[in-house]
């Protein structure tokens, strides 16, 4: 889901050209999968499409190719610092997803709705789209200051 909202996001905002967005687990447990049906269903009652999505697992050669890796939830931060471990300039890049929503308490994490009921997936919805909006308007920002010389 959460591709799926910071895509719109960017698109919204005019950054589709600029902003590269890859979404992968850090366990390989689903690979090639489609996305759960539950979280498809959200997006679809919601107004958007998550039907390209296929799972990946995100690999340490990975972390020098993008500037910014969100992670959903403690474990998945801990796996990222761990793979980012004695790499320089990796100091700031790996941060929490909802740490862009300025609402959520500080280390506030994505829960995982897998084993819950269709509630759940609602609820994780609400909780992505608040945090991507945050961080495309972040980026936003940031790419509008890069244009100042």
């Amino acid at each position: 889901m959460a591709e799926t909202l910071i895509r719109a996001e960017l698109g919204a905002a005019g950054l589709s050209e600029l902003v590269s967005v890859e979404s992968a687990g850090t366990g390989d447990w689903h690979l090639g999968k489609r996305m759960d049906g539950r979280a498809q269903a959200e997006l679809m009652r919601r107004g958007y499409d998550g039907s390209a999505h296929r799972a990946r697992q995100i690999g340490p050669d990975w972390l020098g190719q993008f500037d910014l890796l969100i992670a959903m939830d403690a474990s998945n931060l801990r796996e990222l610092e761990r793979m980012a471990r004695g790499r320089p300039g990796m100091s700031g890049r790996i941060r929490l997803f909802r740490s862009f929503d300025p609402n959520a308490p500080a280390g506030a994490e994505v829960p995982d709705p897998y084993t819950s009921g269709p509630e759940a997936f609602a609820e994780v919805f609400d909780m992505i789209q608040a945090a991507a909006r945050g961080l495309v308007a972040g980026l936003a920002n940031v790419l509008a200051g890069s244009g100042d010389g």
